[in-house]
């Protein structure tokens, strides 16, 4: 595995290499100690797991129900409408229709967070406004900064993750209502609650019922997540009817599989063993982080998520980190470098058993301490640029100033830089760069280093007898002001550009048309979903999905 490593992260298109690619590699048909994918150690129980093996061959065999009948039981599961429900094959397919059906012109998203929150939208011509959490303050969201940034931004989609991934953030559910309420005129608040029923700072922390009363907010679950089961590919969102009901009528008749479907309805049967789960999680958490801080110079976040965001000691390197800890202890951890508004100083490590924490623990120490502790893994001279998709819109969202792009899918993924960029490398951006208190200029800060290319004429400078040769001119000591980038020049658009669509050189479809408002034709509000008549929670789990745990 040690002379493959590398390679593998190079050659993926996500931040790491599959399990089945890491367990190809390893010679024995096993894969590493997975600290990378966060998931539920604890859920399925084996017994579950033999139960599913003993149905495997019909499983596989034989098509699965529609959707809607999967959906239906699960709603009835949750105590939720199924108008109010619709679910993917996995969030990621929810988040992508959601971006094609919902977000017009621009959506705001605090970073660090998952990637396809800042990737989905630029990769369809939008603007992201990313506002950046702040290390100083352990990447708290302040709401009332979020919202000026907003107001001040003009974005009209708003997305939430609570708990964020991958600090493990969370945010109060009254909290959360005064947001949802001082933006009600947005078109479209997401708040995704992926990982939210390992949280226990709060009894009932999910807006989900909040959600069906509204006319423009969805809340997204994963159930992968929670259950352990992310290779089945499973979630859900809950909104107001009118709105699950544009996301539902897209999606395909059979996008959920047999695994799902089975799945789903043992969950009924197995509901005290899942909540028992989580109670597990939560505590496994609390030790994991003891034991990681007692780390000389590692810096452990308060989580309330299903893993711990950390700060390596001064002078050690992620990448570094990584690949030692993969080669030589067989531990996999998520090193976050290529997610925007982080850097390689910082990794996710999952909650395990503490089984597996004392292992994570004694690697640890062995790489970034050798024999002793206090001595940090030296910081590689060159580092290790690994070219993954999030990494190349990382890079590329320096020199588009937070819009989309024509085509930035394929060149995110060939890692291609700029057209015109005649050989130079891409600055990689800065954003944790931005003082907290001018959350606005986060976008601008990330584009201007690339402003000055190769053969941009240097300012004339008045002679003077200089004691060294100056065979070329050099860039000043002193800043050089960079004058705004100007559009690139187009033709003029024969008709509005259709929603969802990139407009013309990688021009929004608002910078087109100069406004912001609808589309012509396009509906120009949401409807409003009526406020009764829908069941309270009864049972496990209750309508907001989470698990009755002390």
């Amino acid at each position: 595995m040690a002379d493959n490593v590398t390679s593998l992260f190079r050659s993926t298109a996500a931040h790491s290499p599959s399990m089945a690619a890491l367990a190809r590699e390893g010679g024995d048909g096993t894969g590493p100690v997975d600290f990378c994918i966060p998931c539920n150690p604890y859920f399925p129980t084996p017994a579950m797991m033999d139960t599913m093996a003993s149905r495997l061959k019909d499983i596989i065999t034989y098509y699965p129900s529609s959707a809607d009948t999967i959906t239906a039981e699960l709603c009835n599961l949750l105590q939720l409408p199924p108008q109010a429900v619709a679910m993917g094959n996995g969030s990621t397919e929810l988040i992508t229709w959601i971006d094609h059906l919902l977000v017009r012109e621009s959506l705001a998203i605090p970073v660090p967070t998952f990637g396809r929150w800042t990737d989905q939208p630029m990769e369809t011509g939008k603007r992201v406004d990313m506002f950046p959490l702040q290390e100083s303050s352990g990447f708290a969201l302040d709401l009332a900064q979020y919202a000026e940034f907003i107001r001040t931004r003009g974005t009209r989609v708003a997305v939430i993750c609570n708990p964020n991934n991958p600090d493990g953030g969370f945010l109060h559910k009254h909290a959360l209502v005064q947001f949802m309420d001082a933006m009600a005129d947005l078109d479209l608040i997401v708040i995704d609650e992926s990982f939210l029923e390992f949280a226990d700072a709060e009894q009932e922390p999910s807006v989900v019922q909040e959600a069906m009363i509204r006319p423009n907010v969805i809340v997204l679950r994963s159930l992968g997540k929670n259950f352990g089961l992310h290779g089945i590919r499973f979630g859900y969102m809950v909104a107001n009817p009118s709105l699950a009901g544009r996301v539902r009528s897209m999606l395909p008749k059979w996008n959920l599989n047999a695994f799902a479907e089975y799945v789903v309805f043992m969950l009924k049967e197995h509901g005290a063993e899942y909540a028992q789960s989580l109670h597990q999680v939560r505590r496994d958490r609390l030790d994991m982080a003891s034991q990681l801080s007692a780390l000389p110079g590692l810096t452990v976040y308060p989580s309330q998520g299903n893993f711990l965001f950390v700060r390596l000691p001064v002078g050690a390197e992620g990448t570094v980190v990584r690949d030692r800890m993969l080669t030589e202890h067989r531990i996999l951890v998520r090193e976050c470098g290529n997610k925007i508004g982080s850097s390689s100083r910082f990794l996710r490590l999952v909650v395990r058993p503490q089984v597996d924490v004392r292992r994570l623990v004694s690697g640890l120490e062995q790489v970034l301490y050798g024999t002793r502790r206090g001595a940090a893994v030296p910081e590689l001279a060159q580092g290790t640029s690994y070219s993954s998709g999030t990494a190349a819109v990382d890079r590329l969202v320096g020199q588009t100033n937070g819009a989309g792009m024509q085509d930035l899918a394929a060149m995110a993924v060939g890692g291609g830089g700029m057209g015109g960029g005649v050989g130079m490398p891409m600055p990689v951006a800065q954003p944790m760069a931005v003082a907290a208190a001018a959350p606005m200029g986060v976008a601008a800060s990330m584009g201007t280093a690339s402003s000055m290319g190769a053969g941009m004429p240097m300012p004339a400078q008045m002679p003077a007898p200089a004691p060294m040769p100056a065979p070329a001119p050099a860039p000043a000591p002193m800043p050089m002001p960079t004058p705004p980038p100007a559009p690139a020049p187009f033709a003029p658009p024969s008709g509005p550009t259709p929603v969802g669509v990139p407009a013309r050189g990688g021009l929004t479809a608002a910078q087109v048309r100069g406004m912001t408002a609808p589309a012509p034709g396009a509906p120009q509000e949401l409807s409003q979903a009526p406020a009764t008549g829908w069941p309270n929670a009864q049972s496990w789990p209750n309508a907001a999905g989470m698990g009755q745990t002390g």
